[in-house]
């Protein structure tokens, strides 16, 4: 990896950490937000355009909806890979409870993605699909794993789409 890399997934780090101080003035709103951080490989079925990524995710619990597919709660989000690609998505997820301490969470979030050095996937507008497991390590924390496929629905003159997965670590505030 690249000192370039290095330097943005710091700067990124900074700037949660950041987020995470001012908003702790507010105390008692910060356990009704999910943040999830995450990182895994992205495009992993392209030998020549995997990369490692680095991401963050936001889901505010009070945004919460009932709906007939389930609980339904909006989500932002974005990654970084280490070819310097960027995608920055908002879209939604649905949670659903497989027990006491597992979740089954798929999601589809539209967003804007720069190849960087990286993949082109076509056009900048771009559509992620994902499904995640977790498990719950405590009442504020959870781990999970997830796979996600990013497309351009045939927007641009190519689609050549990209394939990730990801290890989680989901926290609420």
């Amino acid at each position: 990896m690249n000192n370039n890399f290095y330097s943005k997934t710091f700067l990124i780090l900074i700037l949660v950490s950041f987020s995470l101080v001012v908003n702790a003035e507010n105390i008692k709103n910060l356990s009704e937000h999910e943040y999830n951080f995450y990182t895994g490989n992205f495009d992993f079925s392209d030998d020549k355009q995997k990369a490692v990524l680095v991401g963050f995710q936001h889901q505010n619990e009070n945004l919460k909806r009932k709906t007939f597919l389930g609980n339904a709660s909006p989500i932002t989000g974005g990654f970084i890979t280490e070819n310097s690609a960027a995608y920055v998505y908002t879209g939604v997820e649905w949670n659903y409870a497989l027990g006491d301490k597992l979740k089954f969470t798929p999601s589809f979030a539209p967003g804007i993605y720069h190849e960087g050095e990286g993949k082109d996937l076509g056009h900048a507008l771009e559509f992620k699909t994902e499904v995640q497991a977790s498990y719950s390590i405590s009442e504020s924390a959870s781990l999970g794993m997830s796979y996600n496929h990013i497309s351009n629905a045939s927007l641009g003159d190519k689609n050549p789409g990209a394939n990730s997965y990801t290890i989680n670590l989901l926290k609420n505030f």
